[in-house]
C-alpha cells in the first residue's frame, strides 16, 4: 500500500466551503491514515456543552454519546484535560464506568482520544477508534499528533471563518428589519403628517400594547396599506 501523502490541513481548510464539511474531511482523513481504527469523531465543546461535529465510520456516533450521556470518558478527558488518553483494551479497563463495557458490547477493544487545542472558549478532540486491542502503534500515535496539532490551528481559523459567516448573516437580517422599518416609519409620517422620530416613536408603542414584534408588526402594516409585502431593497423615510 503506497505511503499516504503529508497530511495538510490548510489546503483541506481551503478545500471545504464549511466548517462541517471541513470536520467531516477532517475525521474521514484521519480515519484514512489509520488502517487499523474504524471510526473516527471530531467532539468540540462550547460553552461547557461537548457534541460530535463530524464522524467517519459508524461506530464513533454512539460511543460519542455515551459519554456524553454520563459526562466522561477517553474522549472528554482529552479534551478537558489537553492531554492524550490511549485505552489499550476497553475490556481491562476500569475507568469511565459505565462507558468500558458499552464500547465492548458494540465491537470497540480500543481508542485513541488527542486534544485540539483551546482557543477563544471553544476546546476539542480527535477520536480514533478499533476493533482489536492495542490497535495503535507508537508510529500511529505519532502520525495522528501531528494531525491533530496541524488541525487545531486549522480549526480556529475554521471557527472564526463561521462566526464570521454567521455574524454576515446576522448583519443582513438585521439591515432587512431595518429597511422594513423605515418603509413603515414612511407609512405613519405620510398618514401623520409627523417627523421620523414621532413615526418610530409610534410604532414602538403600538408594538408594545399590541405584544408583536416591531418588525412583524411593519409588515402587517405596509401590507395593509400597500397590500403587497414590504420591499427588500433600500428605502428611506420621507423628511
Amino acid at each position: 500500500m503506497d505511503e499516504p501523502s503529508p497530511f495538510d490541513a490548510q489546503s483541506l481548510l481551503v478545500e471545504s466551503e464549511t466548517l462541517d464539511a471541513f470536520l467531516a474531511e477532517l475525521a474521514a482523513e484521519a480515519k484514512r491514515r489509520m488502517p487499523g481504527a474504524n471510526g473516527c469523531g471530531v467532539t468540540l465543546e462550547r460553552d461547557g456543552r461537548p457534541y460530535t461535529v463530524a464522524s467517519a465510520g459508524s461506530t464513533a456516533p454512539p460511543l460519542d454519546e455515551m459519554q456524553y450521556t454520563i459526562d466522561d470518558g477517553p474522549c472528554l478527558e482529552a479534551l478537558r484535560h489537553d492531554k492524550e488518553v490511549y485505552v489499550t483494551d476497553m475490556a481491562e479497563e476500569t475507568r469511565w464506568m459505565p462507558y468500558p463495557p458499552f464500547a465492548v458490547d458494540r465491537g470497540t477493544r480500543s481508542s485513541l482520544s488527542l486534544p485540539l487545542k483551546e482557543r477563544h472558549g471553544m476546546a476539542g478532540a480527535l477520536n480514533l477508534y478499533a476493533e482489536r486491542p492495542g490497535a495503535f502503534a507508537e508510529a500511529d500515535k505519532e502520525r495522528l499528533r501531528l494531525i491533530a496539532a496541524q488541525a487545531s490551528g486549522a480549526l480556529v481559523l475554521a471557527v472564526r471563518i463561521a462566526d464570521a459567516q454567521q455574524s454576515a448573516a446576522d448583519l443582513q437580517a438585521t439591515l432587512r428589519s431595518r429597511t422594513v422599518i423605515d418603509q413603515a416609519m414612511g407609512v405613519i409620517m405620510g398618514q401623520q403628517r409627523c417627523g421620523a422620530d414621532d413615526a418610530f416613536a409610534f410604532l414602538r408603542a403600538a408594538s408594545q400594547n399590541r405584544n408583536i414584534k416591531l418588525r412583524d408588526l411593519c409588515v402587517q402594516l405596509i401590507q395593509n396599506v400597500t397590500g403587497e409585502p414590504p420591499q427588500e431593497g433600500s428605502f428611506q423615510p420621507r423628511k
